[in-house]
C-alpha cells in the first residue's frame, strides 16, 4: 500500500517591508495561494473579507473610509447619484495610493481576452492602479462572464470599477450578484417625487444657502423630478445667492432668468410628435454651446421610460397605472402618451440603438458628427421619415 503525500513544503513569509516590497510580496503570495491553498493572503489586504455588500450612495462614504474593496458596480436608474459614487470612489481610490486610472468602455466587440491578459499581468514593479469600466446598455453574455469572473477574483493591486445604468431586472442577474458577493455593489434608487423638496434644501444647505419649504416646492415642480437639473440649479443659485436665504419670489425671479433653451422641451417636443419645434430647439441649444451627452441624456432618459411602460402594457391595460408603477412624472405623460401611439417596442428599441450611436459619436469612439446623429435621432422621435 503506497504512503500518503506529504504537502508541499510552505517557506514562511517575511514581514512587509516598504510600499515596493509590500507589492512584491502580494504578488507572490497571490501566485503561492493559486497553487498552495494553506497559503492565507496578506495582512495589508486584510480588508478583502468574504462579506456581500449591498448599500447605497449615501452610506458609501462611510464605507470607503473603512478600506477600500477590489471591486464596486455602481448602477441603479438615476445618472446624477451614479455619477457622484462613482466619483467618490474614484477619489478614495486616489487617497489610498491608486494613483493609475485606466479606462474602457463596454461595447460589441470589446477586447475581454486582452483587458484579461492585462488586469490578471502580476508584474513585481506595477504601481496600484483604477480600471474602470463604463457601459450604456446591459452588458451582453459574453461580458458578464468576464465581470463576473473579474469581481470573484479581482487582480492583485488594483481597484475594479463597474459604472452603468441598469434596470430593477438585471439587478438579479448573476454577475451583478458576483459584485455584490465579491466587492461592493451601489444601487441608486429613484427619488420619490415628494421626497425632491427636501433633496433640494439638503443640497443648498452643503453650500450654505438656505431655502423655504414653498420655495423649494417651485424648484421641484421645475425640473420635475429630474435631479441632474435640480443639481445644476442648486449649483447656480449657491453662485448667484452665496449664504442667501430664498423665499418663493427670490426663485421665481431665478428660474424666470435662466436659458431660453432646454434639454427637457426638446424632449417634450420631440415626444409629443413636434419636428419643427423639436429641430429649432435643438439648433438654439447647439448655439448656446450645450454638451451633446446633456441633449442624450434627456432624450434616452426618455426613450428608457416609454420601453419601461411599453413593457408595462403587456401585462396591465391601464396606461395610468402603467406611468404610476414606472413612475413617470405627470408633467412627462403628455408627450410620452403621444409616442406611444407612434411607436411599437421594436421601434423603441432601434430609437435606442441610435442613441447609443450618437453617444460613441459624441465621445469620439466612433466617427461622425454628434450633432448630426441626435438631430436624426430627434427627427425620428419627432415623427419624420428619414431617408435610409
Amino acid at each position: 500500500m503506497a504512503r500518503p503525500r506529504s504537502p508541499l513544503p510552505v517557506r514562511p513569509v517575511p514581514a512587509a517591508g516598504p510600499p515596493l516590497a509590500r507589492r512584491r510580496q502580494a504578488c507572490i503570495i497571490a501566485i503561492t495561494c493559486r497553487i498552495i491553498p494553506q497559503v492565507a493572503p496578506p495582512p495589508w489586504r486584510a480588508h478583502e473579507y468574504p462579506r456581500a455588500v449591498r448599500t447605497s450612495p449615501d452610506a458609501l462614504q462611510a464605507g470607503l473610509g473603512r478600506g477600500m474593496r477590489s471591486a464596486y458596480l455602481v448602477t441603479g436608474a438615476e445618472p446624477l447619484l451614479i455619477a457622484e459614487a462613482a466619483t467618490a470612489i474614484r477619489q478614495a481610490a486616489r487617497a489610498a495610493g491608486y494613483a493609475d486610472r485606466e479606462v474602457h468602455f463596454i461595447e460589441r466587440g470589446f477586447d475581454w481576452d486582452e483587458l484579461l491578459r492585462d488586469s490578471a499581468n502580476l508584474s513585481l514593479f506595477a504601481t496600484q492602479r483604477l480600471i474602470e469600466l463604463k457601459f450604456n446598455a446591459t452588458p451582453d453574455a459574453v461580458a458578464q462572464r468576464a465581470l463576473a469572473g473579474l469581481a470573484a477574483n479581482p487582480p492583485v493591486d488594483t481597484v475594479l470599477l463597474v459604472v452603468g445604468e441598469l434596470d430593477r431586472k438585471p439587478l438579479g442577474a448573476a454577475w451583478v450578484k458576483a459584485f455584490e458577493q465579491g466587492g461592493v455593489l451601489v444601487v441608486t434608487q429613484p427619488l420619490e417625487r415628494g421626497a425632491l423638496p427636501a433633496w433640494i434644501r439638503d443640497r443648498l444647505g452643503r453650500h450654505g444657502v438656505g431655502i423655504d419649504p414653498v420655495a423649494a416646492q417651485v424648484l421641484a415642480d421645475r425640473v420635475e423630478g429630474n435631479l441632474l437639473a435640480a443639481q445644476q440649479d442648486v449649483e447656480r443659485i449657491a453662485l448667484l445667492m452665496p449664504g442667501a436665504t430664498l423665499g418663493a419670489e427670490d426663485v421665481a425671479r431665478l428660474v424666470a432668468d435662466s436659458a431660453r433653451y432646454d434639454v427637457f422641451e426638446l424632449s417634450a417636443a420631440a415626444f409629443a410628435g413636434q419636428p419643427e419645434r423639436a429641430l429649432r430647439i435643438l439648433a438654439g441649444l447647439r448655439a448656446e454651446g450645450r454638451e451633446p451627452p446633456l441633449v442624450l441624456w434627456a432624450l434616452v432618459n426618455d426613450l428608457r421610460a416609454l420601453s419601461r411602460v411599453t413593457q408595462r402594457l403587456t401585462r396591465e391595460r391601464s396606461v395610468d397605472g402603467a406611468f404610476r408603477v414606472e413612475q413617470v412624472w405627470s408633467n412627462r405623460q403628455g408627450p410620452l402618451r403621444a409616442a406611444l401611439g407612434r411607436f411599437d417596442r421594436p421601434a423603441i428599441d432601434s430609437l435606442l440603438v441610435a442613441a447609443a450611436r450618437a453617444d460613441r459619436v459624441a465621445k469620439g469612439s466612433l466617427r461622425g458628427d454628434a450633432w448630426v446623429e441626435i438631430e436624426g435621432l430627434v427627427a425620428r422621435i419627432a415623427g419624420l421619415k428619414l431617408a435610409a
